[in-house]
């Protein structure tokens, strides 16, 4: 039997990636978003749902990766509630990672297989679009040899940590757009002392939005990955119920 025509054509279309659908959620408090996460990625794994992004900003958190040391928090759990900022441990790899407003936090929900793709690739992929999306603002970004991240010079301008759990990734990337340049200096961030912290605001005579720059990395990323992209409606997503621990941190 020929391996063309239209049973060989069928064949092809199922095994082609679907589209990613792209969820921009403006600003957010990480618990209940990263509950969504977990949920989002067992409904991936169980083919409930396709590929998708999550695009937003965060109230401003510490998030600590498994192995993080906490001595790299440079200051009281006290002094952090005193200027609202709360504090997560949670199951990404990598040191402590601030985010608040003003930064560009994306969360794919991949399967990476359907990709063709290892969890090293990957993170490599998001480095490369990150790069590129900088490239179009005329910000001249690159890798440091053995440190993951996104770098203007010494000065690291986009985090990455991921999660890998059973195929499906969680977690992502943080862009600094125009953020609170002052809460770096809270923590030894991703528990690298060797260079600085930058923003595309700091690089640039005007910064663009989160939003225009959130839009332009997604399409990027829809590119290196060979699929279209699509929005989708926030409302449709399972959101967690309220918990005590998603207030605002306070002193």
């Amino acid at each position: 039997m020929s391996a063309d025509g239209p049973i060989a054509s069928a064949i092809c279309l199922v095994d082609m990636p679907g589209p990613l659908i792209l969820y921009e959620l403006g600003l957010v408090p990480y618990g209940p978003c990263h509950r969504l996460q977990q949920d989002l990625v067992e409904r991936r794994r169980t083919e409930q749902i396709g590929d998708l992004a999550l695009l937003l900003e965060h109230e401003p958190v510490l998030t600590l990766g498994r192995r993080a040391d906490p001595a790299h928090v440079l200051v009281s759990k006290d002094e952090l509630a005193r200027r609202g900022i709360a504090v997560h441990r949670v199951e990404r790899g990598g040191e402590v990672t601030y985010h608040g407003p003003g930064q560009l936090v994306v969360y794919p929900i991949l399967r990476l297989r359907d990709h063709g793709l290892g969890p090293s690739d990957y993170m490599h992929l998001l480095e490369e679009v990150t790069i590129a999306t900088l490239a179009e603002y005329g910000i001249v970004a690159g890798r440091r040899d053995k440190l993951i991240g996104v770098w203007v010079g010494n000065n690291k301008i986009a985090a990455l940590g991921v999660r890998v759990k059973r195929g499906i990734t969680m977690h992502g990337l943080a862009l600094n757009v125009t953020p609170r340049m002052e809460h770096w200096s809270l923590i030894v961030p991703c528990g690298i002392r060797e260079g600085g912290v930058t923003s595309m605001a700091h690089e640039l005579d005007s910064a663009p939005t989160v939003a225009e720059v959130g839009r332009r990395l997604a399409a990027q990323f829809a590119a290196a990955l060979g699929v279209a992209a699509h929005p989708g409606a926030p409302a449709s997503l399972p959101w967690p119920a309220p918990m005590a621990t998603d207030a605002p941190a306070r002193p």
